[in-house]
């Protein structure tokens, strides 16, 4: 988008109307506190989409913006750093006047620059102007080893120079980096460790005096900036740091967090989640298997096989959700079904998801990480489990006689026993399916135990989650095989350990997760 907007046409164009027009300058802080508060007096939601942080990140950043600050957001990714900023250019007038040309959006009222001063001077009250939309009035820069002061800062321009016939000293040979582009904008610095130190040193003079130095001589320069800096904890220890100096300059620093629960969680999955229209008129996804995926994440957050201080980004559910929609599409186009639920086998599909979202520490890495993303599904699968049916660990702790009677898993894991064994191919049809999941004893009767309610649909669902259940607490063997889960008793599993291969990615059975 230009600067010049037609749609702007009724606005005064040129300096003397917009004196006559009353308008008032204002610095960007001051203009974000006096948007702010009035959304706060009207109760408007001032960062929408932003979920998990209403008592906690939000207003701790709201505080920041009333006190006009420079903002620090310290947090691991994924926790919305980024877009917290973006959203701030809602703060914002719709509309601000700048002198036309120039390079540094002046200040019609308080020009900066050389270039304004002269243009003002030479034309006076026909001074042409151009008006700012708050979409334009946002800058970011990702910190990399490689950024320059030049590229921040400016540098001089010896062609500008010799074409203009300029010696070096001149105000007007100066080629302006980034951040004076983006004077009378939010300016966002990302990963800003990552910033050579060196390079930190440059915005000193900017966040306090006001001033821009460029190869040895200084220009007095008070850029109208508000600064958005995000950094990484990690960083600090693994690939840079903030400079003292720099960060006692920036006023409010903000920690951010991942969701504290499931149910904020999967909001921002459900939110997030990039299903086509298509998709989700053909699949159907239950809470149950939504909270299975969440708990992933979960899982991964307290796993001593996953680096905490990388953390897990909140794109691992949103991920593995898509993903899990995909592996029923597939399936459904592959048995030409019109319509299909995304069953607990299909969550087999997911795992890609979470290999390449975590980092492993030494033993992870030993393990494997496609070991480590089953492991972390199995979990969530025994985390969920309880929520919905009894507790096997507390049955495990009755006495033998009151096994057999109130034990209400008996019957399923008996029907195992006797040598009975399930393949769940991954490509089976539904009807395929729900019959083969009908064929264990004990297995319908326990879920309408304990779901009456629940329809034909819902119960087949169940059904499988009762045996990927069992299987998570060792009760019954799950072998998750190139295109097929194998469910089977759990002594004959062991039995047969020794003929076993190794694990692989493909190729995979449950461990004892006690």
């Amino acid at each position: 988008m230009s600067k010049k907007n037609t749609s702007v046409g009724k606005l005064p164009g040129t300096l003397g109307e917009l004196v006559a027009s009353g308008y008032k300058s204002m610095s960007i802080r001051s203009e974000v506190r006096n948007n702010l508060i009035r959304k706060l007096q009207q109760h408007e939601v001032t960062f929408p989409g932003i979920v998990g942080y209403e008592d906690s990140v939000i207003p701790d950043t709201e505080r920041a913006l009333l006190s006009r600050h420079n903002i620090l957001f310290l947090g691991l990714r994924g926790q919305a750093k980024t877009r917290m900023a973006r959203q701030m250019t809602e703060l914002l007038d719709e509309y601000v006047p700048v002198i036309a040309g120039s390079d540094i959006n002046d200040d019609p009222l308080n020009p900066l620059s050389r270039y304004a001063k002269d243009l003002i001077e030479k034309n006076g009250d026909a001074t042409p102007i151009e008006w700012l939309h708050r979409s334009e009035r946002y800058g970011e820069k990702l910190a990399t080893p490689d950024v320059s002061v030049a590229d921040l800062i400016g540098d001089i321009d010896p062609i500008k120079a010799a074409n203009m016939k300029l010696n070096f000293g001149d105000e007007r040979v100066i080629h302006y980096g980034i951040i004076p582009r983006s004077n009378r904008c939010i300016f966002v610095i990302n990963e800003l460790p990552d910033l050579q130190a060196r390079i930190q040193v440059s915005l000193f003079n900017i966040l306090q005096e006001g001033d821009i130095q460029i190869r040895g001589f200084k220009l007095r320069m008070p850029l109208d900036i508000l600064f958005v800096f995000t950094a990484n904890p990690e960083d600090y220890t693994n690939r840079g740091a903030i400079v003292t100096p720099l960060k006692d300059r920036i006023e409010s620093q903000i920690l951010t967090h991942y969701p504290k629960n499931i149910d904020t969680s999967l909001t921002i999955t459900e939110q997030e989640a990039d299903i086509l229209e298509e998709q989700s008129e053909r699949i159907r996804m239950s809470d149950l298997v939504k909270r299975l995926i969440e708990q992933v994440a979960f899982e991964a957050r307290g796993s001593e096989m996953v680096d905490q201080k990388s953390g897990v980004s909140a794109r691992l559910p949103i991920a593995a959700y898509e993903n899990a929609m995909s592996a029923a599409e597939r399936r459904a186009i592959i048995n030409k079904e019109k319509e299909t639920q995304v069953w607990i086998s299909d969550l087999a599909g997911i795992i890609p998801s979470i290999t390449g979202k975590v980092e492993l520490v030494y033993e992870g890495e030993q393990e494997g990480p496609y070991q480590v993303a089953f492991n972390l599904l199995e979990k969530a699968t025994r985390s969920q489990f309880v929520l919905y049916f009894p507790n096997p660990e507390g049955l495990k702790k009755k006495r033998v006689q009151e096994k057999e009677s109130e034990n209400p898993y008996r019957p399923i894991i008996n029907w195992f026993d006797k040598g009975n064994a399930l393949n769940v191919f991954l490509n089976t049809k539904d009807a395929d399916k729900v019959q083969l999941l009908y064929k264990v004893d004990g297995l319908y009767s326990l879920v309408k135990k304990f779901f009456p309610r629940a329809n034909e649909r819902e119960n087949a669902l169940l059904m499988e989650f009762v045996l990927h259940g069992l299987a998570s607490y060792s009760l019954i063997s799950k072998k998750v095989m190139e295109g097929k889960i194998e469910f089977k008793d759990l002594m004959g599993s062991m039995l047969n350990i020794g003929k076993t291969s190794s694990y692989g990615e493909d190729d995979f059975e449950n461990e004892d997760l006690n």
